[in-house]
């Protein structure tokens, strides 16, 4: 039975110009998304870091968030200025973001295992929050561009399709910090090290020519909505504010449908995320025998194959997402992407190099799925909301979503360094790995994927927003507005 499409108002329609506003938004968080966890391979391989060590260092700033997030998404949404509740943030976050990721990566030579450690987790800390100031306002304010079932999908896949572009450069991440083409030490000399700082610079000044581009362009739809839905004039004291928080949190995370939102996203991406580091290692160590530099090219070949192909993916979802619904095809979305993962046993092949370009696309169906669907999803939950408890909460959905997502990432990361070291992985050793070394990165690379993104079609399935659903509650908010 097809579903019943419902046309696009004039009203509801998001410019070209406004699409690419918010768009470059996604690209400045991309990139620094990908930066903040693809250059710390530079601590194990730059600095001799232990890899555990170095996956705490990915997960403790990320615990920060749970606290962080939520309190920066009720603060956007309470925010009341006469340039808005989004806007100010944005601007003031992504120039501080930028000015600390670069302080981050200008790491002291010949110092202590511990004192990179320390300097470089209160680093972290520092620029996660600011992080949070940019990112948690520019999410929610994705939610409120339209009111549109469709046009949510539409915006959405624009802002996938413009930020995909950042993980078109990412994979050619560590060949760039490596080859001392671009940056080298005070001698002149190749330098991973130096590379990693000049390369956090030049991430700095793209994050901050493109993150302030939403606050400068963009309008805000639903601020006066909220005020009159929730009926608050006056500023709230502190302990009404605390109070308001607390329950507005409790309220967001019983959402039954946006927590098979969370639980999806959690899966996929955090699935991803525990063995985003081994596909570096298995093709260095495994398929090119450990030569650094050629591991370094296939993986950037594969990872631009993927994020290229993501292009016409996320292209094809978002026009699919229109015509059979949004729980339909991210189902089929993660559900090819199962099958890439799977296609890694065969593909990483030291025999035939090339073959790591094969399961790359099929990959970036689940990722493509994820960051076009799931956004558009969570807009439809925050209107059900809003009917049910006469709230506006776009910033306390999305740092709650995101908040979820992190959480997962610090567990990723804190564990993958230790199932590195499980896998009997050994630096010193270069590429005199053993066989079961080998053998035991590759099942984790393949297996812990396949396993978390089947777990989370369960979910996608249960979702029970539908376009016709979606309408009737909008319909009914209108009326409601209408007669407030």
């Amino acid at each position: 039975m097809k579903p019943n499409h419902h046309t696009t108002a004039p009203e509801d329609k998001i410019s070209v110009l406004h699409r690419l506003a918010y768009g470059a938004g996604a690209f400045a968080n991309n990139l620094l998304g990908a930066a903040s966890g693809g250059m710390m391979i530079v601590l194990n391989l730059g600095f001799g870091m232990d890899p555990s060590l170095v996956g705490w260092l990915g997960a403790i700033p990320r615990l920060t968030d749970a606290f962080t997030d939520p309190a920066m998404g009720y603060i956007s949404d309470n925010t009341r200025s006469r340039w808005g509740r989004r806007r100010p943030y944005i601007l003031v976050g992504a120039i501080l973001t930028a000015i600390l990721f670069a302080i981050l990566w200008k790491l002291p030579a010949d110092q202590t295992e511990m004192f990179y450690f320390v300097y470089f987790l209160i680093g972290s800390i520092l620029f996660f929050m600011a992080y949070t100031v940019f990112a948690t306002p520019w999410v929610a304010l994705g939610y409120e561009l339209t009111p549109d079932y469709n046009e949510r999908t539409r915006l959405m896949g624009t802002q996938n399709f413009i930020g995909q572009l950042a993980f078109v450069v990412s994979p050619w991440f560590l060949l760039i910090m490596n080859s001392g083409r671009f940056f080298r030490n005070e001698a002149g000399e190749p330098d991973q090290i130096a590379g990693a700082f000049g390369l956090a610079v030049v991430i700095g000044l793209v994050v901050i020519a493109l993150g302030i581009l939403p606050a400068i362009f963009l309008r805000e739809r639903m601020a006066d909505v909220a005020q009159a839905e929730s009926g608050t004039h006056a500023r709230p004291g502190f302990k009404q504010s605390m109070a308001d928080f607390l329950s507005g949190f409790a309220t967001t995370l019983k959402s039954r449908p946006f927590q098979k939102l969370c639980a999806t996203a959690f899966l996929v991406f955090n699935g991803f995320m525990l063995v985003a580091s081994f596909q570096y290692y298995v093709i260095i160590y495994y398929v090119m025998g450990g030569d650094e530099v050629a591991g370094a090219k296939w993986a950037g070949l594969a990872g631009t194959v993927g994020a290229v192909t993501n292009f016409a993916i996320v292209a094809f979802l978002a026009w699919l997402g229109t015509r059979i619904g949004k729980r339909k095809t991210l189902l089929m979305a993660v559900g090819i992407s199962v099958v890439g993962y799977a296609m890694k046993w065969l593909c990483y092949n030291p025999e035939i190099p090339w073959l790591v370009l094969f399961p790359a696309p099929l990959i970036a169906f689940g990722m493509g799925g994820l960051w076009t669907l799931i956004p558009s999803m969570i807009a439809d939950v925050v209107d059900m909301d809003e009917l049910e408890t006469h709230e506006r909460r776009e910033g306390m959905y999305g740092s709650i979503f995101w908040w979820t997502i992190k959480l997962g990432m610090s567990a990723a990361l804190a564990l993958s360094g230790y199932v590195l070291n499980a896998t009997g992985f050994d630096v010193a050793l270069g590429a005199n790995q053993t066989a079961r070394t080998l053998v035991l990165m590759r099942v984790a690379d393949v297996g812990i994927p396949v396993v978390t993104s089947a777990l989370a079609l369960w979910a996608i399935y249960r979702f029970p927003i539908t376009e016709e659903f979606a309408h009737r509650v909008r319909s009914q908010l209108e009326q409601r507005r209408g007669k407030a």
